[in-house]
Parts: C-alpha cells; structure tokens; sequence
C-alpha cells in the first residue's frame, strides 16, 4: 500500500510537471487547494516514474493517474455526491485480472459504472497479451496502465474486489469487499488466458446484476 499523504516538493521535479499542477489545480479549484493538488501530482509522478519504462508518456500518464486520485479524494471525502456505483479491482501487477476485469465491467455497464483499478505491486507497463484478448470480445483498454494501490481510491469505493493480492488492501467500514479467486493469465498459455477472461466477464455479469445495472452488449 503506498502512502497516503503527499510530502514530494514539486520544485524537485522536472518544470513539466509544472503544467500538471497548473490544469489539475484549475480543475480542482473549487474542491481542492493548489497546495494539496500539488503535492497529489508530486506524489503520483514520483511512484509511476520508479516503474514505468515508457518515459514520453509519463507526464501523461501522471496527469490522469492524479486527476483520479484527486476525484478517488473528493468522493471520499463527501466533496462530490455521485449516484454511481464505485467499483476498484485489484490484484498483484495490474496488468492483467484487474485490467480485464475493468475494462469488461466498463464495457458491459455502459458506462454505467465508475471503475478504478490498481495493483498491490504494480508492472512497468499493460501487457499487449491482455490487450489482444479483450480485443477479441470487441472490448478496448483504452489506454489503460498500471497503477500503485493508494489509499484514498479504496475509501471511495463501494466495491473492492481483490485477485490474488492477499492481504494487501485495507478494509475500510462500509464498502462490500469480494476475492475472486483466479489464476494469473500472463503466467498461462494463450487458451488459458482467454479461459481467464470468460470467467472474468461471467464474474462482471454477476457483479451487474448485484449492482441493478442491466448490461449492454452482453451477448458477445
């Protein structure tokens, strides 16, 4: 679990990361300080840049990893009421169970549903094996990448589903905590990983009907 509160001084950071804070800041503005955005950006840049091997789109990366950090907060928080169901996945690299799991339940709901994933130990990149068999159920990832569990995208969730991570995810009161307990695909054979996937997708349709959430597309 990493930690929760943001200490990294931005001034120690490349001047891009400058621009982060600056859009983050005005989108924020009426939730968040500069200060406390700030520190969510030096945060978030520092734990992906210890991972990630594609460093062109890091700062991209760090803009959206902290702007759902920061919203994770505001829901967290009561600064923002949704009447959306908040569900986060997670398992050991986020590269693979929760990535799927993510990307199905977004597709399936239609949008229907807020979905956050995360990794108790997080690769350095998505893997294009997973890409490929999500593609071949007319599922996208988007441009989805592994992200460090952090403490606030938990407190905002209703549902926390675990894959394989053990104990890693801290139990807060009040949100509906399930394990699914499920291989790891990337450590399987092509087939093997599409069985992974079909579970996976059979576990989201069920997740829906718990959720009160009719699915689209579910027949393919």
């Amino acid at each position: 679990m990493e930690p929760t509160t943001p200490e990294a001084p931005v001034t120690a950071l490349p001047r891009a990361v400058a621009t982060v804070v600056d859009d983050l800041s005005y989108r924020f503005s009426s939730t968040f300080s500069r200060e406390t955005v700030a520190g969510y950006v030096a945060q978030s840049y520092l734990l992906l840049s210890q991972r990630t091997r594609v460093r062109e789109h890091l700062l991209t990366m760090t803009a959206r990893y902290a702007a759902d950090r920061l919203d994770a907060l505001a829901t967290s928080q009561g600064l923002v009421l949704r009447d959306t169901p908040e569900v986060l996945f997670v398992c050991v690299q986020n590269a693979g169970r929760s990535q799927m799991a993510g990307a199905l339940l977004r597709h399936l709901s239609g949008g229907r549903v807020h979905v956050r994933t995360a990794g108790s130990s997080p690769a350095e990149g998505a893997h294009p094996r997973v890409a490929a068999a999500l593609e071949e159920v007319g599922v996208e990832l988007w441009g989805e990448f592994p992200k460090p569990l952090t403490d606030e995208v938990v407190r905002a969730a209703d549902y926390v589903i675990t894959m394989g991570c053990g104990d890693a995810c801290p139990v807060f009161p009040g949100r509906r905590y399930m394990e699914w307990d499920l291989p790891d695909p990337l450590e399987l054979d092509q087939d093997g990983l599409r069985g992974v996937r079909d579970d996976i997708r059979a576990r989201v349709l069920q997740l829906l009907v718990e959720l009160k959430v009719e699915p689209q597309d579910a027949s393919r």
